[in-house]
């Protein structure tokens, strides 16, 4: 039975989800499976959780608690990684000093000037986590569910030694979404998806042998549905593929849709559109944030179940251990030319094959070029990014926010200069040192 260590597991009830999952795969279930973080009071309500679901679910598995990442490490075979690093005041200022500027995110933990302040802020303390890992499991693979999927996993792959896979939910949750339009089983679409993490498409969707996709553009013109994710099917009208990752996402990637309120307010819509608005999610971080610090203190523990979700962590360590073949949309070093047109030292979305082999990326080849050109545009932002991070280079984390599609699309450079600055100095404790 495998070693399974969370950092992060005061990320409460997602960590209890992934417990969860693991304990639904009877070959996982004598698992141990070791909880780490730094607030004691969120550790200690996910242990409890988590242990009432080995009890009530009549299980095998080992639950032990620490404070101590090199603790919890040490002999680990798989480490799930859900931290988040700074908390709520560095977030706020990814999102509010740009929205002086006019640079208006609903998110901002992906691309963007939020995206790259969060990469900047989130690979130190990855890297110190994979320097830890070589040392103490070496062998272990780090599963990581951290944002900026692809700017964190290709740190961690570019500076360490260690295994990185990063896991998204967006590419299930988008097949639920685009089976509820079409009115189909979601269990019996068929599709191929690739590109990076939250920009990535599907090249071929079908259902019984017959392309969905003219079914998809046809139920776009009901405007009840339109309204549900309208970002997405603007795209899909003008790109000619469906993107994996929700309207209040998506928006923030491309220039197209952020630049004017009006265009923010007819985009708002419901379902998927209805996050729409600027600061969306921080707005709701800090609304959620006492219920967080509670979030399972009114759980009974004699009531919690063994329950499933959707997330790939558990399937892949079940595929792995038991070698069972499946097949996941993955987020891997693109250093074997999965997408061919794509840099190879890219963090990529494609379909994987995991078996008792480990994780084997698919060969997709070339992306259309007018999906291919999207994709760039935040590949170049994550490169410098990275660089910025990995060299403590100023002028790459400038030139990063410069070649932004939402900010390049509403500011000068030198205004983009000059908030970028402002950026630096009010995060410089969360941030390495810049030169």
């Amino acid at each position: 039975m495998p070693a399974i260590t969370f950092i992060g597991a005061g990320s409460m009830v997602f960590a209890k989800n992934l417990v969860g999952d693991i304990l639904s795969f009877e070959a996982l279930s004598g698992s141990t499976i070791t909880l780490m973080d730094v607030d004691e009071h969120r550790l200690a309500q996910t242990t409890e959780v988590a242990t009432a679901m080995v009890e009530n679910g009549d299980v095998e598995a080992t639950v032990e608690a620490t404070t101590d990442r090199r603790e919890a490490l040490e002999g680990s075979d798989y480490v799930l990684n859900m931290i988040n690093v700074g908390g709520t005041e560095p977030f706020e200022n990814e999102i509010r000093i740009p929205q002086e500027y006019g640079v208006n995110q609903s998110i901002g933990d992906t691309l963007g000037p939020g995206g790259i302040f969060r990469g900047l802020r989130t690979i130190p303390t990855m890297l110190e986590i994979a320097e830890d890992m070589e040392e103490l499991c070496p062998d272990a693979l780090l599963l990581n569910y951290t944002n900026p999927m692809a700017i964190v996993c290709w740190a961690v792959d570019e500076a360490t030694d260690i295994d990185t896979v990063g896991l998204c939910h967006s590419v299930p949750h988008t097949v639920e979404a685009i089976a509820d339009y079409v009115d189909l089983p979601q269990d019996e679409l068929e599709y191929w998806v690739a590109g990076i993490n939250h920009v990535a498409w599907f090249l071929e969707l079908e259902h019984e042998g017959r392309d969905v996709y003219p079914m998809l553009e046809e139920v776009m013109t009901d405007p009840d549905v339109y309204e549900r994710d309208t970002v997405r099917f603007e795209m899909l009208k003008h790109f000619g593929a469906f993107v994996t990752e929700s309207s209040h996402h998506m928006s923030e990637y491309v220039p197209y849709f952020r630049t004017d309120d009006a265009v923010i307010d007819e985009m708002t819509g419901t379902g998927y559109a209805e996050r729409m608005p600027t600061a969306t999610y921080l707005e709701g971080w800090k609304e959620r944030s006492e219920e967080r610090d509670s979030a399972l203190e009114d759980a009974e523990p004699e009531a919690v179940e063994i329950e499933r979700s959707e997330e790939y962590a558990s399937r892949l360590i079940h595929s792995i251990g038991t070698d069972t073949p499946r097949r996941l949309n993955l987020n891997v070093s693109n250093d074997g030319g999965h997408i061919t047109n794509l840099p190879a030292e890219a963090c990529v979305e494609v379909p994987c094959l995991v078996d008792g082999t480990g994780v084997r990326p698919c060969s997709v080849g070339d992306l259309p070029p007018e999906l291919v050109g999207l994709v760039r545009s935040n590949v170049d932002v994550q490169k410098l990014a990275v660089e910025g991070a990995l060299e403590g280079d100023r002028d790459a984390v400038h030139r990063a926010v410069k070649l932004d599609p939402l900010t390049a699309a509403e500011l000068s450079l030198g205004e983009i200069h000059e908030m970028t600055e402002r950026l630096i100095e009010a995060n410089e404790a969360h941030l390495p040192e810049l030169t």
